[in-house]
């Protein structure tokens, strides 16, 4: 007996509009130890908000460029500059049975703007620095306000960040229900609820978590009864329970196990260039690194292709800048920021008195797809030039005052260079007086950038940026990933092209499940 779960926009993906039950699990190489969509911007935290959450404005995922449509709005006109007036979607319903209504947008967004938690502090730096105010105008009608003029407030109000959760439900979660509380956002982290086609109905931090159909959704029907991640560390672990039929999805597949996948029965891989870059970031502010021909040798040192090679068989996207295809109008792969020339690095090591020095580089050995094999062969690299590097292997990550050097990820959580460079290193941003501080004349250079309603000012002030990052070398993109999944021949499913990084979406149109 077959069994298809399809529906709405399957029909033009796999043919069929038919329903019927099914559940899966997916084996993650990690789980978050919290679900808020409004305080995350982690690779592994991204996995799982899409399927149970909801943006103001959605847009078609199968797509990388962004074309929009209504979401939690119906309809959305910029009426200023500075302005967005926003109609919302009536009888739409939370998961604890809740309407939304304006209230509940000014709550999503002022937690964030008005810094109720350090992470909501955060957040707001890297994505709604320039929110000024989100007001209810009626029951389904608010007003967005941003401080100077606003070239991306569809993006934004996309972003997950922006996605929309229950005010009353969270401040009656502890304390005093007429009071958001630092406990009461903690207590949503560990029990969530959200206005998207399936709720969470159990979580264990860092462990599993499992969603099920939410039958009162206002869109499209979720395509199944439901689904479970399951955090599966190890990578053998991972494709034994993907081989057994204890999981029908696994993610992070090195490349070297591909072949193993493909030749086994009722598998196969799907996979994609993804929208983020492995990067090295060097701490300008260590003594060892102050210098910036230290920082730019080190770059220098690192042949970006033979690792693609090497570790990627060729299918990751070395850049020539920070730049992605998603950018569209602002992509610029004609900047040469990032290049690789040792004995450039050599000279410039002689010219900076480096001393020889051993240079620290951490890493954790399993976080990021073949990022321990990535810094293994950086070392041999950087000892051709001349350098030591002490490799540390860890999972601790919080000690950036004694950084020297390590691995990181930058992804792309919105389709502009202010969605990915920007998170990292705009004025405010998470690296920021962490591991480099700009002069004074950087902070006007992405003042033209981010708020210039001109596509053209925009690309200036940007190659003026990437020319400076090229002479300060805070960081090195090495690649983008060409991220693989092994997943069950029963399940058609792939990773889309219009998402930020290692979403998992199971909404529907984006899944079918046949046994």
């Amino acid at each position: 007996m077959t069994k298809s779960v399809l529906l709405a926009l399957g029909a033009a993906l796999f043919g069929t509009t038919a329903l019927a039950a099914a559940e899966i699990t997916i084996g993650t190489q990690n789980m978050s130890s919290y679900v808020d969509p409004g305080r995350d911007h982690s690779n592994v935290g991204s996995q799982n908000y899409v399927n149970a959450f909801d943006p103001l404005i959605q847009k078609d995922y199968t797509q990388a460029g962004a074309i929009f449509s209504p979401g939690l709005a119906t309809e959305w006109e910029q009426t200023s500059p500075t302005t967005m007036e926003v109609t919302l979607r009536e009888g739409v319903k939370f998961h604890d049975g809740s309407e939304m209504t304006a209230e509940d947008v000014v709550f999503s967004f002022h937690r964030i703007i008005d810094e109720l938690t350090p992470e909501y502090k955060s957040i707001k730096t890297q994505f709604f620095g320039n929110f000024a105010k989100v007001e209810a105008l009626d029951t389904y009608k608010v007003l967005f306000t941003t401080h100077k003029p606003e070239p991306l407030f569809e993006i934004l109000l996309n972003a997950q960040q922006g996605y929309i959760v229950p005010k009353n439900y969270i401040m009656g979660l502890t304390g005093d229900p007429a009071v958001a509380e630092i406990a009461d956002f903690e207590a949503f982290a560990l029990k969530p609820v959200g206005t998207g086609p399936y709720q969470i109905t159990a979580f264990q931090p860092g462990e599993n978590l499992t969603y099920a159909r939410f039958d009162d959704y206002y869109g499209d029907k979720a395509p199944l009864d439901g689904f479970e991640m399951r955090r599966i560390a190890e990578m053998a672990t991972r494709l034994t329970a993907l081989a057994n039929g204890e999981v029908e999805i696994i993610t992070n597949v090195p490349p070297d196990q591909l072949a193993t996948i493909e030749s086994t029965p009722n598998l196969r891989v799907e996979g994609a260039v993804t929208p983020l870059f492995h990067v090295v970031i060097f701490n300008a502010m260590n003594p060892k690194l102050a210098d910036s021909r230290i920082r730019r040798a080190l770059s220098l040192a690192i042949d970006r292709d033979l690792l693609n090679e090497a570790l990627w068989l060729g299918e990751a996207v070395v850049p020539s800048s920070h730049t992605y295809a998603q950018f569209g109008e602002l992509y610029m792969p004609e900047l040469d920021t990032f290049e690789y020339d040792p004995e450039k690095a050599k000279a410039l090591l002689a010219e900076a008195g480096y001393d020889g020095s051993p240079i620290r580089f951490d890493t954790d050995a399993v976080y990021y797809t073949n990022g321990l094999l990535a810094a293994q062969a950086i070392k041999e690299m950087w000892a051709t030039v001349g350098v030591n590097m002490e490799l540390n292997v860890t999972n601790e990550w919080g000690d950036l005052a004694n950084l020297e050097t390590r691995n990181w990820s930058n992804p792309m959580y919105f389709a502009d260079p202010a969605g990915s460079y920007g998170t990292m290193w705009a004025p405010g941003g998470a690296r920021i007086g962490n591991t480099w501080q700009p002069n004074a004349a950087y902070e006007g250079m992405w003042d033209r950038f981010r708020y210039s309603t001109d596509v053209a000012e925009r690309k200036a002030a940007y190659a003026e940026i990437m020319a400076y990052v090229k002479e300060e070398a805070p960081v090195l993109p090495l690649y983008q990933p060409y991220e693989s999944y092994g997943v069950s021949t029963k399940v058609e499913w792939k990773p889309l092209p219009g998402h930020i990084p290692y979403v998992l979406d199971f909404r529907a149109g984006s899944i079918a499940v046949t046994e």
